[in-house]
């Protein structure tokens, strides 16, 4: 199985009070999750929320996996001990932000 490396996604920029799809398995092509980072750009405190939703789920608190606060300016970078996988078509992961747009960026590996 060979693996395509590097960022799974361009900028993803999610507005307030929204979610968005950030990334979503294809074609059963397994995609392998290493790292999420979340950039607040505006002047306004905000919380980004990530969802982990598998093929025919919804974004809601059953999905919700992070909840992380990013200040005016800053960004936090989410790194689970273990990458998260995506391995079924329209298995997918969302970004949500509360009170200001957030950024996202996702890295990791996919199956070529």
């Amino acid at each position: 199985m060979a693996l395509e490396r590097g960022k799974l996604s361009n900028v993803v920029q999610v507005s307030d009070g929204s979610t968005s799809s950030i990334i979503a398995c294809a074609s059963s092509k397994t995609v392998y999750i290493k790292s999420i980072i979340c950039h607040n750009p505006s002047g306004t405190n905000a919380t980004a929320q990530v969802y982990f939703v598998p093929n025919g789920g919804s974004v809601g608190t059953a999905t919700e996996i992070f909840d992380v606060s990013v200040n005016a300016g800053e960004t936090v970078l989410l790194e689970p001990a273990y990458p998260l996988v995506l391995d079924t078509s329209g298995d997918s992961l969302h970004g949500g932000a509360d009170a200001s747009g957030i950024n996202f960026l996702i890295t990791g590996d996919k199956e070529a």
